[in-house]
């Protein structure tokens, strides 16, 4: 059973991605790619399994998830950036895998339950909403590889994955190894009115805003809401922004920062700029990036063209192991 030093991980495309994508998750995958192989696909069929309905909305969310990966740092000479849907060997052993998985454990699954009760305006009551761990193990176990980046609250996703694997290894040969988690550290990224960050709730810092479009709304963002005028004592600790001070502030800058705020001295308007101001030197590049693929016409499919290529070639070659194993 070959192991690769090689990660994968993927995304839904649902709209434009925001700082909590970049924090929780890409930052990550830029890091690896420099360390080992890196797959990276576009999740398009796991988007079809809540917004099957809307369908039209997808292709364009697509575009324009790969123009925010590469801004963002992803580099399609170092990592393989794909799109799930034109690799046909994902329904193949989508399909194969579901032949051998319970219906237990995919009933089990806590996500399922709670995302139909979050998801109240939608009916998700089918087949493929149910289903969709298989496809995430198929998703997976097709390129083979060592690491799987997650954050904590999705070690039982991997897990299903791993169990999967045991079970397809245990009735036809040792041939899919089972991936390891390679853990995201956890990054606090509220949203402006302090829920979490979301496309569905409009409370985010979107990575492809200009800082023109962001500065009305950082200073209507919600600060500490027990502090109603600058002559309060602030609480950096319980501060809907001071998450994002120790994601972009040096170190110094943010005990300043605390001592002000604690102190009365330094008002949420001054933190606000000085947010600002580390928020535009933080985007700077990756707008100029962005910039550069969109002075190039079709640039987000040429860079999808060749990594489905590439993918392509080792897609095929686990998909020729697996019928062996079932001597198709």
């Amino acid at each position: 059973m070959q192991v690769f030093n090689r990660a994968l991980s993927g995304m839904r495309p649902t709209g434009s991605l925001h700082l909590g994508h970049y924090f929780g998750a890409l930052k990550n995958w830029v890091d690896m790619q420099e360390r080992m192989e890196t797959f990276f696909f576009v999740a398009d069929w796991h988007a079809l399994t809540s917004d099957y309905a809307e369908p039209g909305r997808i292709k364009g969310f697509s575009l324009e998830m790969i123009l925010d990966w590469v801004a963002a740092g992803l580099d399609p000479e170092k990592s393989v950036i794909f799109q799930q849907s034109r690799l046909p060997e994902h329904a193949e052993l989508n399909l194969i895998l579901g032949m051998i998985t319970p219906l237990s454990w995919l009933e089990r699954n806590p996500t399922y339950k709670e995302q139909q009760q979050e998801i109240a305006n939608r009916d998700l009551s089918n087949f493929g909403f149910l289903g969709y761990p298989v496809l995430q193990a198929a998703d997976i176990l097709l390129y083979r590889p060592r690491w799987v980046p997650v954050g904590q609250d999705q070690l039982p996703h991997l897990e299903l994955t791993r169990e999967i694997a045991r079970r397809f290894n245990h009735l036809y040969g040792g041939y899919l190894p089972e991936p390891e988690a390679h853990l995201t550290e956890a990054a606090k990224c509220p949203g402006l009115d302090g829920r979490k960050m979301s496309k569905s709730y409009g409370n985010g810092i979107f990575l492809s805003d200009t800082i023109e479009e962001i500065t009305p709304k950082v200073r209507g963002m919600f600060t500490d809401q027990n502090r109603l005028r600058k002559s309060d004592p602030g609480n950096p600790d319980v501060c809907n922004l001071y998450p994002y001070h120790d994601l972009l502030t040096d170190a110094e800058t943010r005990a300043e920062i605390r001592k002000g705020c604690t102190t009365a001295s330094l008002g949420c308007v001054d933190c606000k700029k000085i947010f600002l101001d580390a928020l535009a030197a933080f985007l700077a590049p990756l707008h100029e990036r962005r910039a550069a693929l969109l002075a190039r016409p079709n640039a987000a499919a040429e860079i999808l063209d060749e990594g489905n290529r590439r993918a392509t070639v080792e897609a095929r070659k686990t998909m020729d192991g697996v019928l062996d194993r079932l001597n198709f």
